[in-house]
């Protein structure tokens, strides 16, 4: 695509923030509406949600902000000094620690899969950054990232949603549109998600994750790169 592409692309992805963070919060099984999410960003404080949630949905929004800053400022890299940067922000209260890697041990709920022990953690980061450079395909380079962050479990929390930001910060920076999962495909997510952290076979989520690209908005985006 190009450094033409990217305003683009990050205009788009701007535009959809709240329905972003609805779709967000909701895979993470907090029940809000579109309407909730737009007045929570609003800085108004919603009935009937626990203040945890509304935060949740704040730092969702906080962290997309800071994307698009670092993408500005070509400043994105998948790298760990942004990861962190990154979870500092989306995991704000929300987990034990945010903005450094786990010093203890965790476990996936409902997979036998073991992540690597807190002293493996660095050498873990530089087997999936070697990973994902080895990608050549835009797109298989961002999913890579996602699913490798989400398998390894480098923070006490918050670990697929800041994959997310990860594999979506490269496609920015590259000025390709993002993934983002419908709150409608919870169910499927999380099965095939939870057969890769067994297997390790990154294809069945490869295959969902690039099904849950809009078709109008790649259109649009090709559309809008040729009038360009």
């Amino acid at each position: 695509m190009g450094a033409t592409s990217i305003p683009l692309a990050k205009q788009l992805a701007k535009r959809d923030v709240p329905a972003l963070v609805y779709d967000a919060v909701n895979l993470e099984g907090v029940a809000m509406t579109l309407p909730e999410v737009q007045t929570i960003l609003d800085g108004i404080t919603v009935g009937g949600h626990r203040i945890s949630d509304q935060n949740m949905a704040m730092n969702q929004a906080k962290t997309w902000e800071r994307i698009f800053e670092l993408v500005d400022d070509s400043k994105f890299s998948f790298s760990k000094e942004i990861a962190l940067l990154l979870h500092n922000i989306a995991g704000e209260e929300e987990v034990l620690e945010w903005g450094k890697f786990r010093s203890g041990y965790v476990s996936i709920t409902g997979s036998e899969h073991e992540p690597p022990g807190p002293d493996e953690l660095d050498e873990k980061w530089v087997e999936v950054q070697t990973a994902v450079n080895a990608c050549n395909d835009i797109y298989d380079q961002a999913i890579t990232a996602f699913l490798q962050m989400a398998r390894s479990q480098f923070f006490w929390d918050v670990n697929k949603r800041t994959g997310r930001f990860m594999m979506n910060g490269i496609l920015l920076s590259a000025g390709f549109p993002i993934i983002n999962v419908p709150a409608k495909r919870q169910q499927e997510f999380n099965t095939l998600m939870l057969d890769f952290y067994t297997s390790n076979d990154m294809q069945p989520m490869n295959g969902f994750l690039r099904s849950c690209i809009d078709e109008k908005i790649i259109k649009n985006f090709q559309l809008d790169l040729k009038i360009g």
